[in-house]
């Protein structure tokens, strides 16, 4: 679905290609998508968010309790994508350290720039952006109801909060393009100056937009 999307949008060098987080655990293929950011980052001017997906992989190095929760919600299914042959599943440690080093430091918990912030979940909208708790930025879902309205008045682009309906969510002040790609739905980009828009399915299907 990633190569679909990338096909769709054609980015170029001028582009800036911003990724809201949650590479691992959200498909059977974890190695190959952080395999294609690594190349992409090497062509293209590329911001990696880290969410919370990201969080418990890292902290199930050291933390048993942590390794029993990271494998109930898609853990399994990224140390099956690093097994050392066909038919067999991974450990940490079958994990490249190419690929410890994008997820610890190559992400970032948010990106800022003159007219947005791009962050995994959200912000408190009171605080600036380094004051914000790690439950804000990669945990806490989205309340519709309540858009976030940060005090830079900057508008806030996040994923997390998985849409069933494949729909980008757009609350004005806040916009959520996680299309719940992960179960049946939809992997989408959003052009945020031109809000332009393209997504696709699991089935190679591709749809694009214009958000009003």
């Amino acid at each position: 679905m990633l190569d679909d999307l990338l096909a769709a949008v054609q980015p170029t060098p001028d582009d800036t290609l911003i990724f809201l987080g949650d590479h691992v655990d959200r498909g059977p293929d974890t190695r190959g998508v952080i395999d294609r950011i690594i190349a992409i980052r090497k062509i293209y001017r590329t911001i990696t968010l880290r969410g919370n997906h990201e969080i418990m992989m890292l902290r199930s190095r050291n933390d048993a309790s942590e390794l029993k929760m990271w494998t109930s919600v898609g853990g399994l299914q990224t140390l099956g994508s690093y097994g050392p042959s066909p038919g067999r599943t991974g450990t940490l440690n079958d994990v490249p350290t190419e690929h410890w080093q994008f997820l610890e430091t190559d992400c970032v918990n948010y990106y800022e720039t003159d007219t947005h912030i791009f962050v995994h979940a959200g912000v408190d909208p009171q605080l600036p952006l380094n004051e914000q708790t790690e439950m804000h930025l990669f945990w806490e879902f989205l309340n519709p109801a309540q858009p976030i309205r940060h005090v830079s008045r900057k508008t806030v682009v996040v994923g997390h909060t998985s849409q069933k309906s494949g729909e980008i969510l757009d609350l004005g002040t806040t916009i959520c393009i996680d299309t719940n790609a992960y179960n049946g739905g939809w992997l989408t980009c959003l052009d945020v100056f031109s809000r332009e828009y393209w997504q696709v399915n699991i089935m190679g299907k591709v749809r694009t937009g214009v958000l009003v």
